[in-house]
């Protein structure tokens, strides 16, 4: 088990599927809110206000889930692994209202993402790290437009991964953890 870190559901415990899931750790969720909230009020930008986020391989839900105990409103889940997912429900259920998640049980790669029907302002791409078909899931999320302006993108991969970020993005942030790279990229167009 893992803990929430911030906001309102700070310290509830999430449960970890023992099947191929490798949750983000303390330190890496520290930092990734950390330096989200933090261009958030340079930019002068409310990541939490009335956000609506999307977690692309959930796993355990934990980005998703940190993200709503910290106010954003709405959360859409994504993943395709059923035992996976009888998890990723119960944390849901555990962090979130009844009425503010949606699980989809989908192939990510060739989601056309429409069955979201709000608008997105905080993505979280974090898939197991031997998968590195980045530009495909990025160059489907900007043709189903359901990004906001100035949506927030948070890619978590293995520092071997090499990522071509298409132009209507922006990376305004990079970091190295050990075996991990974070990309932070912002969306440009509406």
């Amino acid at each position: 088990m893992i803990n929430i870190i911030g906001g309102i559901k700070k310290r509830t415990k999430i449960l970890v599927s023992p099947n191929n899931v490798r949750p983000t750790s303390i330190q890496k969720r520290k930092s990734i809110f950390s330096i989200i909230e933090s261009y958030g009020i340079k930019n002068n930008l409310k990541i939490y206000e009335q956000a609506n986020i999307l977690d692309l391989f959930a796993g355990s839900g934990a980005l998703g889930l940190e993200a709503l105990s910290r106010g954003a409103i709405f959360g859409y889940f994504f993943d395709n692994n059923v035992d996976v997912i009888l998890y990723l429900k119960k944390n849901c259920l555990r962090i979130c209202k009844k009425n503010n998640f949606k699980i989809i049980n989908e192939n990510i790669f060739e989601s056309k993402f429409n069955k979201i029907n709000k608008k997105i302002s905080l993505v979280f791409i974090d898939p197991p790290y031997r998968i590195n078909s980045f530009e495909k899931i990025l160059n489907n999320i900007n043709k189903s437009k359901i990004l906001s302006r100035n949506a927030i993108l948070v890619i978590e991969c293995s520092i071997n991964s090499k990522i071509k970020i298409p132009n209507y993005f922006s990376c305004f942030n990079e970091r190295n953890y050990g075996k991990t790279k974070i990309f932070y990229l912002i969306n440009k167009v509406d």
